[in-house]
Formats: C-alpha cells, sequence, structure tokens
C-alpha cells in the first residue's frame, strides 16, 4: 500500500538551479551525505488528475534542495504514501509515518475530508500537516477553537471562502464588465470544500453583479448530467459558477457532448492539469476555472523555472497542487532551517513566521488571533489568483489584466452575445 518514491538524478530547467541555490544552507555536501535527512512524508491521491503532481512536485524540490546542499548539511528525504482517496488510509498512512518512519513533517492531500480526518491526529502525534490543496475552512476553524493541539497544520492552499471571492472578482471583470452577464446558477459537488465554497457564492456573486437564479449540489458519484443541463437552461442563466474537483471528468464532456450553450467559470480541480485536455477528449474548450499558477504565467520569478522543470522531468505540467506541494517542501526546509531544529513545536513556531515567495506568490500565514489561523494570506503582495480557460488545447489566463496572456475565446456553441 505504502511506497518509499526514489528518483534519478534532478533535470532542472534554466533558472531553477539559481532559485535552489538560493535554499543554500550551511553544511558541505559530504557532511549532508553522512547526516540523517530530514524526513518529508506526502500523503496523496497519486492515480488521481489532480493528486498526482502533489509526490511529483515534492521529490523535485527535495532533489533541487539536496543538489544545492541540504539543510544544514542534511538531505531531504521524500516518503511517499498513496491513500487511494481514501480517509481512512490517510490516516493509516499518517501514523506509519510519525511513528514507524519518524518523518520531520508531512504534506498531505488534496482532498478536504481527508485532511479533516488527519488533522486530530497532527496534535495526537505532534507531527507537522501542510496540505497543498484541501480547501474548507473547517480546516483552519478548528485550529481557532483548539490551537494548541491542532497548531500543527498548516493550511497550504486558499480556503473555499478565499477562492469563491476570487472567482466573484474575476467574473465582474470578465462577465459582467465584458461580457454584460446578469445571472448566474451555482452548480457545484456536494462535499466538505463546496459548503463554505457555495455559501460565498451565494453572498459575493449578487455583489459583482450576478444575481443567482438557483443553487444545485450533486453528488460526486453523478454521471448523468443531463436533467441539471436542462434545468439551467430552461432557466436561461447566463453562466454556471462551478465547484468541481472529485466528480471527474463526465460533467465536462457532457456538457461539450450537449452542447450546452452556457459558460462555466469557477473551481475545476481536474482542470489545472494539463492531461484534462485529453482525459475530456478535448471537451474542456472554453472552460474556465480559477487558479493559483498556471502554464506561461509569471506569478513570481519561481514559477516558470520550477514548470520547466517539472514538465522535462514528468512530461506534463503540474496541477494546482502541485505548485503548491513544490513551495511547501522549499518553505519546510526554510522554517527548519530557521528553526535550528526539527522539533515539532519549534518548527510550528517558524512555519508561523513564514515569508517565502513561491511559485505561487509570497506565503505568509494568517496569526492565531484570527478566524482562519494558518490559513494563508491573499490579495495585495501575497497570492493574487489567476483564471485560466483551455483554449485550443492550452491553458490560457485571462486575468487579472496584469498576468493575462490571452483573451476570452469560446467554443460555437456557447452563446455569450458579442463574444463569439
Amino acid at each position: 500500500m505504502y511506497k518509499l518514491e526514489k528518483r534519478g538524478a534532478p533535470m532542472l530547467a534554466a533558472g531553477v538551479a539559481a532559485v535552489a541555490l538560493a535554499m543554500l544552507l550551511p553544511g558541505a555536501p559530504a557532511a549532508a551525505q553522512s547526516a540523517s535527512p530530514i524526513k518529508i512524508g506526502v500523503i496523496a491521491e497519486a492515480t488521481s488528475v489532480a493528486g498526482s503532481s502533489i509526490p511529483q512536485a515534492a521529490q523535485l524540490a527535495a532533489d533541487e534542495i539536496n543538489a544545492a546542499g541540504g539543510v544544514n548539511g542534511r538531505k531531504i528525504q521524500i516518503i511517499s504514501y498513496d491513500d487511494h482517496s481514501s480517509a481512512a488510509e490517510a490516516v493509516r498512512a499518517f501514523q506509519r509515518a510519525a511513528t514507524e518512519d519518524h518523518v520531520n513533517a508531512v504534506i498531505a492531500s488534496y482532498i478536504s475530508e481527508v485532511v479533516l480526518a488527519l488533522e486530530p491526529w497532527t496534535g495526537r502525534l505532534k507531527t507537522v500537516m501542510v496540505t497543498p490543496g484541501a480547501a474548507s475552512d473547517v480546516i483552519t476553524q478548528n485550529i481557532a477553537k483548539n490551537y494548541d493541539h491542532l497548531k500543527y497544520t498548516f493550511h497550504g492552499y486558499l480556503t473555499s471562502t478565499s477562492l469563491a471571492d476570487q472567482v466573484c472578482d474575476a467574473a465582474k471583470d470578465l462577465l459582467v464588465k465584458e461580457l454584460h452577464m446578469k445571472t448566474a446558477v451555482v452548480m457545484s459537488e456536494d462535499a466538505a470544500w463546496t459548503t463554505p465554497l457555495d455559501a460565498e457564492y451565494l453572498k459575493c456573486l449578487p455583489k459583482v453583479g450576478l444575481k443567482v437564479l438557483d443553487h444545485i449540489r450533486f453528488s460526486p458519484d453523478t454521471t448523468d448530467f443531463t436533467p441539471i443541463f436542462n434545468k439551467i437552461e430552461g432557466e436561461k442563466a447566463d453562466v454556471m459558477i462551478t465547484g468541481i474537483s472529485h466528480v471527474g471528468t463526465q460533467p465536462t464532456v457532457q456538457w461539450k457532448q450537449q452542447e450546452v450553450p452556457i459558460p462555466m467559470l469557477g473551481i475545476s480541480s481536474q482542470a489545472t492539469n494539463s492531461t484534462f485536455w485529453n482525459d475530456t477528449n478535448g471537451a474542456t474548450e472554453g472552460v474556465l476555472y480559477q487558479a493559483v499558477s498556471g502554464p506561461g504565467v509569471a506569478v513570481t520569478p519561481k514559477t516558470l523555472p520550477f514548470v520547466a522543470a517539472f514538465q522535462k522531468r514528468f512530461g506534463n505540467l503540474p496541477s494546482y497542487c502541485g505548485y503548491t506541494a513544490y513551495d511547501e517542501v522549499y518553505y519546510i526546509a526554510d522554517a527548519i532551517k530557521r528553526a535550528g531544529s526539527t522539533d515539532p513545536d519549534k518548527l510550528v513556531a517558524a512555519l508561523e513566521k513564514t515569508d517565502w515567495v513561491g511559485t505561487i506568490g509570497r506565503i505568509q500565514f494568517k496569526g492565531r488571533d484570527t478566524a482562519n489561523p494558518h490559513a494563508l494570506k491573499i490579495g495585495g503582495s501575497t497570492i493574487p489568483g489567476l483564471m485560466l480557460q483551455w483554449q485550443d488545447g492550452k491553458q490560457v489566463n485571462v486575468w487579472p489584466p496584469k498576468l493575462a496572456n490571452g483573451t476570452l475565446k469560446f467554443p460555437k456553441f456557447i452563446k455569450v452575445g458579442a463574444a463569439n
């Protein structure tokens, strides 16, 4: 069930070596070879479209850091576990990681239900955990309620509420101002992460000028979206605002097959992976999805070198949680350097002071006196967020304007007036 990942020598794209050298820490390579390694457990959905990038990106980061001398003379060792999208398997992996493999920190999962199941164990086993992709606000709300026990959990991705706010900001510019849209239907899978997402959608969409005509929640096991699409068409909505992650390719494929004339914009986790075009046989053409980074978008000087290195090594582009997993290995290493220790309490204190420029922006965590301790700060000079669109087999960023490398383009069956 569990497998220690072993990778070959790192193949670094131009520019990545310079980034890695910036992480060069005291200690000669010879010392790094003899010192005990820093162990980071990676618990992920290794065979899923989005989750597969997590262990790959973590290993890439570790190899870069090791090539630059390690952390205080110690190598980083990634120990990878596939939880098969199961909370029960993830808990068993976490227990093994902490008690048998003696990891110093864990990077875990893009599924909120999995991270929520692991969260109590971070306190019981005093093991730091950072999630690269789970979004539920409850993760950090739990920390606020029981800080001393749950302070070992850090939210390395945006909360659902923050995701919804970024979607609304993009919708205001792209749909209301540019296309003069007025109505929307919220369509999300029924999951822990979409409960706060949808609640915020219902608040922020009317504020940006989109009247919500309906709110549809469907089972992630749904295979036939015909009744849902027929209902939305009957309501004459201008746009579908989505919250899709675990349902797979079905809604996207059937949207194209049935030529539903209403665009989709929102969260579509699997659409962040470059394999999604082939996974849907091109049905994703025109789909708009929120992301923290994207191919060809230089959010920071580290973004494009990482994408190039990842593609060269693994043959595809990373999903959204590949960017965050890569960053997390780096700022965990940085925190260990600053703490001068892998002691969990000292590591927590160091992580709380994180100020690290990664691939998705400037990483800083909210304080313990906030409603969401250890959630990422967003906006301003921290994490800008993007809205990308699938166009002709490529992921093109269309928002915000200062980072855009393309403009809106829809397939012919989409009816958006002047946009066609």
